[in-house]
């Protein structure tokens, strides 16, 4: 067990930018620990660990993991489970801790055998590949040869290059048609299944009857040997014996099995040990609530806290998929069993589940079943807002989404108390009614206050049914509830975000012109469109940059007009954006209507090269100008332009009830609701006309470079664009001039649009489907999609069960569905066109080609999507259907600040300071979230590159390798985050001397790149340069050439025959030319790449000199070698011959190149260099230092108290 790094940070962190990160060294100390029949042992523990945890070390270590019931004793005293280590008196350094053997009961029987179940299914990956209870799998050891740490002592060192098999497969080769499915999952030949039991379950002679249980007996479990041996066992409370025999699991026997590491087991807490037993339920609500309301004074209390919340909202969103399961498969009893079905409601578990239609017609005037379908996202995009700004005595509803089988369910925890009234007596602020009546509450105003700033939520005052104004401080859907342990809770929260006008039309209304011009407003299914909390913020950084550029340009204008200066276009001019935030947009949108024109008010996106007017800002004279109390009406001017609430700072909010239906405002807040409309307007607008071009931008220079669907859906909502802006964004990459360079995006963005849409009518095609057919309807729908065959046939059940099933009730039929059976009537033609049609209709895109979207959940195995005579699926094809669950994920956040400190010192160049910080995420992270999460895997990665950069080449192999393990496990085996982490530790195995390991994990990653975007992509350039680069240092030429020439095939057409990274693949061209003394053709490819450097930077760079001198050696080799053969030709035999220089390419200078690609440049610097930079750095330090920086610094605070911000 790694020891915690103590660390903390100054109140004010999480407002600074530089926050000082203090570090605070850990007393973590080692403690001896005494089992029975073992040896004793040395363990490292952290004072701020748990008693429990020490046990869960024990039963997950190979030599004490048969134990489960047992106490910790130190001298004789039973120490308590959930005690923290420093509050037990007399432990210390060198401790020795007793494992006591307890007696058993059943609780503790049950834990044993699920203990001993675990064990033996440990070796067993079934679960993995059927992925069940979240288990996943990992193929890395399988291209390894096991662990990387032991491959440099099994293999020899060296260049015993005639050792590596080289040879890719047929199907990765490049131009290769055949894109197999089978290499997805490959198996390794070794590797044979360990089986120790046949049959362990319950005997039939249970409970014990009350003679037996006079004696001790617990329960009866029967067993299967492998040899075919049938026993009985009783549990007692003093072991497990086997029937007339000796004790048959003595407690000193040992289960061996070696994949049991303790690294990679979470730590448990007390949260869930009671959720096996039988008629036992877990109180979610109050556990949600309880480890929300644990201190968070300092760093230890608040890791407690963060732990505790991961692992209840982990535990409870588990439980909430299980029962959405149960509940749609129809194995929950409703509450309200006498209501029509898609009315039904019921309790599992203490959740509640309730199905996403508009029940009683509550979302009639919003859209109907396509407005409650959309609800519980929103209102769960609310619940992640509410719960990230954590204000105390504020509480939130545990709130899981889960679709399954074509339905949605909601699972939420209960408020105590809740179903015991009605709903219009518990609701004591907001509107049950969409604001016919509004409530308010000071207790609900004063929480929500606090967080309406960082929400940007608007105080605001709607009318009430008797025309009263009632002051709310979020949407009138919003509903204030105290329950009955007295915690004020908040649920509805789905209008939390400002409605999106594109998807709004509203009568009398007009968009803005940028908004307009591209189609919009548009007709939505709902009318509960919002925009993300990305774009909130983006829109608000953006008009936060505006105010300033107003601000400072009408105080030089006054400036000017005081001085009788000349004007202000002569000045020398710079952007005040880099003097007013450290983070700035690179694009900005026009000024809307009615707003002052300034140089900076209107940028066009795709344009840099336009002249930008822009404008420098003297902090003190600013300060001066700010001093003079004529000067205010400038704030107030700027204010009025950017829509800020406040005349005399900078503070953007939204009302979120603006074009609500049923909401009514007060007479004299006419104006502003009018601002509101207006800004709401301008946020539409700055989504088409910025953010979009901004992301097409970004994918032009290649900077965000989506591989697939996901990360193309992820990369648009990072930007604040939602997924129905798909067509236009599909549009405006089609009208782009330089639309071959970014035809990827292209692609990418068609492929998910049917995707979505054929999910779309998936969802109601499976609505109508009977269990027992539910592997027959999904194979038909893969067929009529995917499938050549145009008669694809559905095989139905057999007609008793229909008939049979028929007759029965079911919980998760649709009502008025009819038959059970109208999915088989689907044919092809028709699927296709209803994708055509929901194309136009959900993202007004029309679809002038097909594409074949992806597929998943199937089984692997090589289909014929290309035959016509037979359908390409089976039954047997649909091995299982999976939920998909949206849910809240809690961060840890002070791990995140050291995350993002070390971030910040390596970009500074600190890379020791950096590593140390990273490293301290770490261990934070791990002491949060367990061993394995997206954000672990994310530290290791950088903690390997810069173990990397630094030299230390071992450990970076050994960080990488677990960076993939985890990647696999956690995002998938295809995912394109595990394709990069492949290609990093291919890269850190060539640098340890693993060269064939680093070509398997290349054609590794070629493959997955191959099956999830295919060849023709920007990054399958950097893929082959790398497998080329390897190929052509293992003397594999030809190979070698394959790979490089198609990356510069790619490279050309992605960045454009001029670019520098053409240039650099014409340069590894021309190396492996070289090598085979084909110097004709490596002269050609180095002039080329000689032709780009002087182009574009200069004969006089550096890049240039190095390519001329290559020409001139290349030159110089040709020459001699045709004098060669002209001897030859000349004197035949009796030619006198010089020999020339054939030379390997070293394997430094292979390196070398793998680093450049890799964007890893490793700049050489003598000693005199070093001390030079040094003594930069120690100048800058003082200058940081000195007086005039800090009056600059209080200059700029106490400009920041004249023009606040909005936080």
């Amino acid at each position: 067990m790694v020891p915690l790094g103590l660390k903390k940070h100054s109140a004010d962190a999480e407002d600074d930018n530089e926050q000082e990160v203090i570090v605070i060294q850990d007393t973590g100390f080692t403690v001896k620990i005494q089992a029975p029949g073992t040896e004793p042992f040395d363990l490292q523990v952290s004072p701020q660990e748990m008693v429990q945890e020490i046990h869960q070390v024990l039963m997950d270590r190979e030599d004490t993991c048969h134990r489960t019931c047992f106490s910790l004793q130190l001298d004789g005293n039973v120490l308590d489970n959930f005690a923290e280590l420093k509050s037990i008196e007399g432990l210390q350094e060198g401790s020795l801790l007793k494992v006591v053997e307890e007696p058993y009961t059943i609780r503790e029987a049950r834990i044993h055998v699920r203990h001993i179940r675990d064990l033996l299914k440990s070796l067993d990956p079934s679960d993995a590949y059927n992925g069940v209870d979240c288990n996943s799998l990992s193929f890395l050891s399988v291209f390894t040869d096991g662990d990387l740490g032991d491959t440099g002592k099994r293999k020899k060192k060296g260049n015993e290059l005639e050792q590596i098999d080289c040879t890719p497969p047929e199907h990765i080769l490049p131009g290769s048609k055949e894109h197999p499915l089978v290499p997805l999952q490959p198996q390794n030949k070794d590797w044979k299944p360990m089986q120790c039991l046949k049959v362990l379950t319950m005997s039939g002679w249970n409970p014990p009857p009350g003679n037996r249980k006079m004696h001790g007996d617990l329960m009866y479990l029967y067993i299967v040997t492998v040899e075919d041996r049938h026993v009985s066992i009783t549990a007692s409370t003093r072991g497990f014996y086997l029937n007339h025999q000796k004790l048959v699991f003595p407690r000193q026997h040992r289960h061996r099995l070696a994949c049991l590491r303790q690294e990679l087991i979470e730590a448990s807490s007390r949260l869930g040990d009671e959720e096996h037993i039988p008629g036992q339920t877990r109180d979610w609500n109050e556990e949600l609530q309880t480890t929300r309301e644990l201190s968070r004074k300092n760093l230890p209390e608040r890791l407690l806290r963060e732990r505790a919340i991961f692992k209840v909202h982990s535990d409870f969103a588990a439980a909430a998929t299980r029962g959405a399961m149960a509940v749609i498969d129809g194995n929950v009893m409703a509450i309200n069993p006498g209501e029509e079905t898609r009315m039904q409601m019921f309790i599992w578990n203490n959740i509640f589940f309730s199905l996403g239609f508009d029940v009683r017609d509550h979302y009639r005037e919003l859209g109907g079943d396509a407005a409650a379908h959309a609800a519980p996202t929103n209102d769960l995009n609310g619940v992640r807002a509410y719960s990230a700004v954590d204000v105390e005595g504020l509480y939130t509803l545990g709130t899981v989404v889960v679709d399954y089988r074509g339905y949605r369910v909601t699972a939420q925890s209960i408020i105590p108390g809740i179903l015991e009234r009605e709903q219009e007596q518990s609701v004591i602020y907001g509107s049950i009614d969409f604001g016919k009546t509004v409530v308010s509450h000071p207790k609900y105003l004063e929480l929500l206050e606090k967080t309406s700033r960082p929400l940007k939520v608007q105080h605001h005052a709607v009318l009430n049914e008797k025309d009263t104004a009632v002051e709310l401080f979020s949407s009138v859907e919003c509903k204030g509830i105290i329950g009955n342990d007295g915690r004020h809770y908040i649920l509805d929260l789905l209008r939390t975000f400002p409605p999106d006008l594109n998807f709004l039309p509203v009568e009398g209304e007009e968009l803005a012109p940028e908004s307009k011009k591209l189609g919009f407003p548009r007709q939505h299914r709902h009318r509960l469109a919002c925009l993300r909390q990305e774009l909130i913020e983006a829109f608000v950084e953006h008009r936060y940059l505006l105010f300033m550029k107003m601000a400072a340009l009408q105080l030089m204008q006054q400036k000017a007009n005081k001085d009788k200066t000349a004007a202000l276009h002569d000045t020398s001019t710079a952007d005040a954006e880099s003097e007013s935030k450290p983070q700035a947009l690179e694009t900005s949108e026009k000024v809307p209507d009615g707003m002052p024109t300034s140089p900076t008010s209107s940028e066009s996106t795709l344009t840099p090269d336009d002249s930008e007017a822009t404008t420098i800002i003297n902090l003190d004279f600013l300060w001066n100008i700010f001093t003079d109390p004529k000067s205010q009406e400038v704030v107030l001017n700027a204010c009025k332009a950017v829509g800020s609430i406040s005349n005399t700072s900078f503070d953007i909010r939204f009302n979120p009830d603006i074009f609500s239906p049923g909401v009514r405002f007060t007479d004299d807040s006419t104006d502003d609701i009018q601002k509101q409309k207006q800004l709401l307007k301008d946020a539409a607008a700055f989504l088409v006309s910025c953010q979009i071009p901004s992301f097409v931008k970004d994918c032009l220079d290649h900077s965000s470079l989506p591989m697939d669907g996901a990360t193309m859906t992820e990369a648009l909502h990072q930007r604040g664009i939602n997924v129905r802006y798909l067509g236009t964004v599909l549009e405006f990459v089609d009208n782009m001039p330089a639309k071959a360079q970014i035809e990827h995006i292209y692609r990418i963005g068609i492929s998910e649009l049917i995707t979505r849409c054929a999910k779309h009518i998936f969802k109601t095609y499976l609505q109508g489907v009977e269990l027992s057919a539910l592997s027959a309807a999904v194979s038909h729908f893969l067929n009529c999609l995917l499938s050549s065959f145009s008669d694809a046939v559905a095989h139905l059940p057999a007609d008793e069960l229909v008939s049979r099933r028929k007759s029965r009730k079911r919980r998760n039929r649709v009502p008025g569905g009819g038959d059970n059976t109208t999915w088989a009537s689907l044919t092809p033609s028709e699927l296709w066109k209803n994708v055509n049609s929901e194309a136009q209709s959900y993202y007004h895109f029309s679809l002038q080609c097909l594409v074949c979207p992806r597929t998943n959940g199937i089984l692997i195995k090589e289909y014929n999507f290309d035959s016509r005579h037979k359908p390409a699926f089976t039954e047997e094809d649909i091995l299982n259907i999976f939920p998909v669950v949206k849910h809240v994920n809690p961060k840890a956040s002070d791990a995140f600040h050291f995350f993002q400190s070390g971030q910040a010192k390596v970009q500074q160049g600190f890379l020791k300071e950096g590593c140390e910080l990273i490293n301290e995420a770490l261990n934070l992270f791990n002491n949060v979230y367990g061993a394995m999460h997206v954000e672990i895997c994310a530290c290791l990665r950088l903690l390997a590159r810069l173990n990397y950069i630094m030299g230390d080449h071992p450990e970076a192999l050994s960080n990488q390798q677990k960076a993939v393990l985890m990647s696999e496990r956690v995002l998938g085996i295809e995912h394109p985050n595990t394709i990069q982490e492949y290609m990093h530790l291919s890269l850190y195995c060539f640098a340890n001397g693993h060269l064939s390991t680093a070509l398997k994990l290349l054609y590794r990653a070629r493959y997955l790149m191959l099956v999830v975007c295919g060849e023709d992509h920007p990054e399958m350039a950097l893929l082959d340069s790398n497998i080329g680069l390897v190929l052509h240092g293992v003397m594999e030429y030809d190979l070698s050439l394959r790979f490089l020439e198609n990356a510069l095939a790619i490279n050309s057409k992605y960045h454009g025959p001029r670019s520098l990274k053409v240039a650099l693949s014409h340069h590894l061209v021309a190396r492996v030319y070289e090598s085979k003394a084909e110097f004709r053709s490596a002269l050609q490819h180095e002039k080329e790449g000689y032709t780009i450097y002087k182009n574009q930077v200069g004969e006089a760079h550096e890049k240039t000199k190095e390519s001329s001198e290559y020409l001139k050696y290349l030159t110089q080799q040709a020459v001699a070698l045709q004098r060669t053969m002209n001897e030859i030709y000349k004197n035949g035999s009796n030619a006198s011959i010089m020999p020339l220089k054939f030379t390997a390419p070293s394997m430094a200078s292979v390196l070398e190149q793998l680093n450049i690609i890799n964007g890893i440049i490793f700049i050489p610097l003598s000693q005199k260099d070093l001390e030079n930079l040094k003594a930069e750095v120690q100048r800058r330090q003082l200058m940081q230092n000195s007086g005039k920086i800090e009056e600059q610094q209080a200059s700029q605070l106490e400009l920041d108290d004249k023009l606040p911000v909005d936080d």
